[in-house]
């Protein structure tokens, strides 16, 4: 396991949330939770019948989670009536919030933290992106100020001189199709602070194309310059440079050339991919080739952290997500 994990899961455990797991379907969940109350890293909810809990549990100690019955919990009714609430405008029923909520344990987590029961929602061992973000934005909503729920992957590649020690982010890589420049400007925005939390370091953020400073016409390059002055006009602050090629962005000697006088070239550690496209494909790329980490699809812009897990993932990867949600949750306040 990396040193970065490591160092996640210290942090987690200096200032214990409390997370929800509603996957109780899946024996993995159970892995996890065994693991992370064993590690002492966060509190665990696992939302699930006795039935469920029992047959997916069998050998492992989870005495320390909570377990809540929606069937039978005492809030039920208060979280059925805030999801009615929540949802008035869009004309739900108070009978059809009860068969969503107890139907689909994600909305159930979701209205967990939103009445302040919990801190952050890790799902989708089971349940697509979709089936995991659905409830989060009509429950939980997005960030004060914040237009767009983005997602990315943190990566952590072993022997590696560039980015941050070989820490990076690469955004969006999980699930914003095809964003225009102001929500590339927002992708890049967020990634920088959410690099910043997680990686404790300074971000340098690349907007990359597969062409730099100029070096090739076309209207997918276009997107990417126009992305980058959008940044550089809303978020001053941000070390924020494009259009550049990866080698541009990360290898010193290449930037200096390609980009002389970049503040990011060649230091590049958030790596701002044009399409969903590139980005899926280069963070697979990197994990399988290069023996990476990749945590995630962390999201980012929803008011609390709720992420997303890829449906091949171990209790390991569960376990991870669990502390960066935390870490997130810590960030919340």
């Amino acid at each position: 396991m990396s040193n970065f994990l490591d160092r996640i899961k210290e942090r987690a455990k200096q200032d214990k949330k409390t997370i929800v797991l509603p996957e109780s379907m899946d024996r993995r969940t159970f892995e996890a939770a065994a693991k992370v109350l064993a590690e002492d890293i966060a509190n665990i909810i696992i939302i699930g019948t006795p039935e469920e809990v029992a047959e997916n549990s069998k050998g492992l100690d989870i005495s320390k989670a909570t377990i809540i019955d929606p069937f039978t919990y005492e809030k039920t009714e208060e979280y059925l009536n805030l999801f009615v609430e929540l949802r008035k405008s869009k004309g739900l029923t108070y009978e059809q919030a009860k068969e969503t909520a107890l139907g689909d344990y994600m909305y159930y987590a979701c209205l967990m933290v939103k009445a302040g029961d919990a801190d952050g929602v890790v799902s989708g061992a089971c349940h697509s992106t979709a089936n995991t973000l659905r409830p989060s934005l009509q429950i939980i909503k997005t960030k004060p100020g914040i237009k767009l729920v983005s997602a990315f992957f943190l990566m952590v590649v072993p022997d590696c001189q560039y980015g941050s020690n070989g820490i990076f982010i690469f955004a969006d890589s999980g699930l914003e199709q095809n964003p225009d420049p102001e929500k590339l400007a927002a992708i890049a925005a967020c990634s920088a602070e959410s690099f910043e939390l997680l990686a404790e370091d300074k971000a340098y953020v690349a907007m990359l194309s597969h062409s730099t400073k100029g070096s090739a016409k076309h209207a997918d390059v276009d997107k990417v310059v126009e992305a980058t002055r959008i940044v550089k006009e809303n978020y001053p602050q941000l070390l924020v440079d494009g259009e550049l090629q990866l080698d541009a962005a990360i290898v010193p000697s290449v930037g200096e050339s390609k980009a002389p006088g970049s503040p990011v070239a060649g230091k590049a550690n958030v790596l701002v991919f044009p399409d969903l496209d590139a980005g899926n494909i280069g963070y697979k790329l990197v994990q399988r080739l290069a023996k990476a980490d990749a945590y995630g699809p962390v999201t980012q812009g929803i008011a609390m952290p709720i992420n997303d897990l890829s449906r091949g993932c171990s209790a390991d990867d569960i376990v991870g997500v669990v502390a960066i949600t935390a870490v997130q949750a810590q960030a919340n306040k």
